[in-house]
C-alpha cells in the first residue's frame, strides 16, 4: 500500500537563499553526506534536530521544508 511520501526541496530553498550546501553544513556542523542524502530525498527517518536546524537557518516553516505527496491508499476517513 502506497500511503505517500515526505520529501524536502533543500536544494531549491538553498538557492532561493542564495546559501551554497558547503556554506550550510560549515555553519550548522553537518556532514555533506548527509545533507546529501537528504537533498536526494533519500532518508527513512528525519532527525527532528536536524530540521530544527534547517528551519532556523534558512528561516523557513517547517511546511516549507517538508512536504507530503499523498499516495494511493484508500481514504479511511470515508467510513
Amino acid at each position: 500500500m502506497n500511503y505517500g511520501r515526505l520529501y524536502m526541496d533543500i536544494e531549491g530553498i538553498l538557492r532561493e537563499k542564495g546559501v551554497s550546501k558547503n556554506q550550510l553544513c560549515k555553519d550548522l556542523d553537518i556532514a555533506r553526506t548527509n545533507l546529501n542524502r537528504y537533498c536526494r530525498n533519500d532518508f527513512q527517518r528525519i532527525d527532528a534536530s536536524l530540521v530544527c536546524k534547517l528551519c532556523c537557518y534558512l528561516d523557513v516553516r517547517i511546511d516549507e521544508l517538508i512536504k507530503y505527496e499523498k499516495g494511493d491508499a484508500p481514504d479511511y476517513r470515508a467510513r
